[in-house]
């Protein structure tokens, strides 16, 4: 009687257990034999009366409670309990198959998901592995299949949705939220991000500039400093000149500069001063007219000024400008009009001038070789650009800034940059400024698998391991009385790294000019000054 009333009572309890734990609840015999199984919906299922229930035929044999799967569905959770003469069985089949439907709804809805959000959208699994990943126009992203995702793998142990920015393209943002225990969904809006990015660069075009003061990374005083002043002069109509090593970043603040103006409408022309010989100088900057000269366009052309009416012109390396020009281009500034070449005409121009150069313009005053009335002219507002030795802190942000631009360029995912690897950026004294770390970065990431998480110091360029290894040994071996005198030091470190990057590109001046990130006029006096001309090859 008792073992009858038992019985009953556990089969009582049946349907509320099939609901609690969503999915079936068994009773059995010793021998593992279903006696009664209802489900989530609390309806019996005589078909399974009779039928071996393994889980709970191993309990009872055992004489303990045990833990498995169902033998129903994969994956889906089960429990059994020997209760005297009986064996209580639970699983938790019918919640698992209404996530596998759910899982299976959302992975059909992802095309029309990552098309809505303008990006990808990716369904992942408990260990943050993409399971299914789409683009906005709907095709499938097999290439990401399996790769784990940081921020969803996060998402999936707190339990908790993450947004955040995206790793590869720069200013979207990347959603992830655990469904469940087992998955969970994510997008990104990285599409509509590279549209936006389009559309402004290509506004910027139409500006015939670039780069605006947003552009110029980094949040040393120095810089800040700088970029506040630069700013605050754009407004005006005065001359600019811009000083900066080579490499700091002159044409972007002379673009920053044009594009905070009134005139930031009108057309911005830049001319290299030191790239090509006087005479293309002279009719590139004043223009020709026609018959000027063997050569000479039909029609005659206008010159940079002409084009610049309005507008501003830029004279990149006014230093390298020959005494002859800087008188006629004394002229043009003194009276605001321009003669072609083989013209008798003056044309009114109405020119903002910004200039720029990396040498000391008192210097060369003083040696003959440019104009004192002409720098007076220029000279009106002066804006130095630190170079990047005195914006330390910059250094590693504007490297990771590149890195995420070459993440995209690439189609790479490098989310951090190693301790060392910074330690290696950071100790660099960086001759060549911003040019030649972005040069390193873009070197390194060339160097990095689509697989690498990760910027290690064997993806830099080899002069810069090399130089650390030196200041490793110089550390221990060349610290000596009468051997510290610090400009000989940054003199024998300078002449190594040139010399060792001569070396890489087989001695070619252009290609150690472009590794070392200075120009090829800076490079040949440093190779004349340091004696390593012997074995040059004439590029």
């Amino acid at each position: 009687m008792e073992t009858h009333l038992e019985f009953e009572q556990l089969v009582g309890l049946l349907p509320i257990l099939a609901k609690t734990t969503g999915g079936y609840a068994v009773i059995t015999d010793y021998e593992g034999r279903r006696i009664s199984t209802f489900d989530y919906n609390g309806q019996e299922i005589p078909s399974l009366k009779g039928k071996i229930y393994e889980l709970a035929k191993k309990a009872a044999i055992e004489g303990k409670p045990l833990v498995g799967s169902s033998q129903i569905v994969d994956l889906a959770d089960a429990w059994a309990l020997p209760l005297g003469n009986f064996v209580l069985s639970c699983s938790n089949v019918e919640r698992l198959k209404k996530e596998q439907k759910l899982q299976e709804s959302l992975k059909r809805a992802l095309p029309m998901i990552a098309q809505v959000a303008g990006g990808e959208a990716v369904l992942f699994n408990e260990f943050g592995e993409r399971t299914s990943s789409y683009n906005s126009d709907g095709t499938e992203r097999l290439e990401l299949k399996g790769k784990v995702s940081k921020q969803a793998l996060t998402a999936m142990e707190s339990q908790e949705p993450v947004v955040g920015k995206s790793f590869s393209v720069q200013g979207a943002m990347a959603v992830r939220i655990p469904i469940t225990k087992n998955f969970g969904f994510g997008f990104n809006n990285e599409d509509t991000s590279k549209r936006q990015q389009k559309l402004y660069e290509e506004v910027k075009k139409l500006q015939n500039t670039r780069y605006t003061f947003e552009d110029i990374i980094g949040e040393s005083e120095s810089l800040i400093k700088t970029k506040s002043m630069a700013n605050f002069v754009a407004n005006g109509i005065s001359s600019i000149l811009i000083y900066g090593d080579t490499g700091t970043g002159k044409e972007l603040f002379a673009q920053s500069i044009h594009n905070a103006s009134p005139r930031r409408a009108k057309p911005f022309v830049a001319l290299n001063c030191g790239a090509l010989p006087a005479t293309l100088i002279e009719s590139n900057l004043f223009g020709y007219e026609e018959g000027a000269f063997t050569g000479a366009k039909k029609g005659g052309s206008p010159g940079a000024f002409e084009q610049a009416n309005g507008g501003t012109i830029f004279l990149d390396e006014i230093s390298e400008m020959e005494l002859g020009l800087q008188t006629k281009l004394l002229r043009v500034l003194q009276e605001r009009e321009v003669v072609r070449i083989g013209g008798l005409k003056p044309k009114k121009i109405d020119v903002r001038v910004i200039a720029s150069t990396n040498k000391d313009l008192n210097v060369l005053i003083a040696e003959g070789k440019f104009r004192q009335d002409l720098f007076y002219r220029l000279n009106v507002v002066q804006i130095k650009i630190p170079p990047l030795k005195e914006r330390q802190g910059d250094i590693i942000l504007l490297a990771k800034y590149f890195m995420q631009k070459y993440n995209v360029a690439f189609g790479k995912a490098i989310e951090k940059i190693d301790p060392e690897t910074i330690g290696i950026l950071k100790n660099h004294n960086w001759p060549g400024n911003v040019r030649e770390l972005q040069n390193c970065i873009e070197h390194a990431m060339n160097m990095v698998g689509r697989d690498t998480y990760e910027l290690l110091p064997k993806h830099l360029p080899s002069y810069l391991r090399q130089e650390s290894d030196s200041v490793k040994d110089a550390v221990v071996l060349e610290i000596k009385p009468g051997n510290l005198n610090l400009g000989d030091a940054l003199r024998e470190t300078e002449k190594k790294i040139i010399k060792e990057a001569l070396e890489v590109v087989k001695y070619k001046k252009v290609k150690a000019a472009r590794l070392l990130g200075i120009s090829t006029t800076t490079l040949w006096r440093k190779i004349v000054e340091f004696g390593l001309d012997e074995k040059l090859e004439r590029d």
